[in-house]
């Protein structure tokens, strides 16, 4: 079996690394990903990931991984922001107080599909404009959902978590090893 990544995501590569794969080839899907009307974070972050493993094409025997990472606030769905104002305006916004991060996965093989989700809640410290200011001058910002990344400097806003650390930066490993394993991939190898 092979083991296709759809995802550009150089974090979820990383990720997978951890549990000792290495993808047979990444083929990031290009898909709309802009939310539907009145459409609640946890319901979109899991058709984002449904639907980018099945845009991706795979052949006979290739494993396909997508996952979505979605940061809300409330009902408030915050996405990748587009501009350094955009970062600072979410920082803001989850300045003192918590909010969920999920992330979504979503596994094909031969027509078939596996997904689950993972929330996490994270309480982000009272910011200083300084603080603020700061990080996005920074650049870590750039290209993660609710505009930080917790694995970076953005680590020292965030005194506590209660959930799944991997999730947050965006694969939840334990979930994606036994989807894959669910799929057919082995995980685990046999050393003798």
């Amino acid at each position: 079996m092979k083991l296709i990544l759809g995802s550009g995501s150089p974090r979820r590569l990383e990720l997978l690394a951890q549990l000792g794969l290495t993808p047979d080839a990444i083929r990031p899907p290009d898909i709309d990903e802009t939310p539907l009307k009145a459409e609640l974070p946890r319901p979109y972050c899991a058709r984002m990931a449904r639907e980018k493993a099945q845009a991706v094409p795979a052949g006979a025997g290739e494993v396909v991984l997508s996952a979505d990472t979605t940061v809300a606030l409330g009902r408030r769905i915050l996405g990748k922001p587009v501009d350094a104002g955009e970062a600072e305006g979410f920082l803001r916004l989850m300045s003192g107080r918590r909010h969920k991060v999920i992330t979504a996965v979503a596994v094909t093989c031969e027509g078939r599909l596996w997904e689950r989700d993972v929330v996490t809640t994270v309480q982000m410290k009272r910011l200083s404009e300084a603080e603020i200011a700061g990080y996005v001058a920074s650049g870590d910002w750039q290209g993660k959902a609710g505009g930080y990344g917790i694995q970076g400097p953005a680590g020292a806003l965030i005194p506590w978590i209660s959930g799944s650390f991997t999730a947050v930066v965006g694969l939840p490993l334990a979930e994606t090893a036994a989807l894959l394993q669910a799929a057919g991939l082995p995980i685990w190898k046999d050393a003798t």
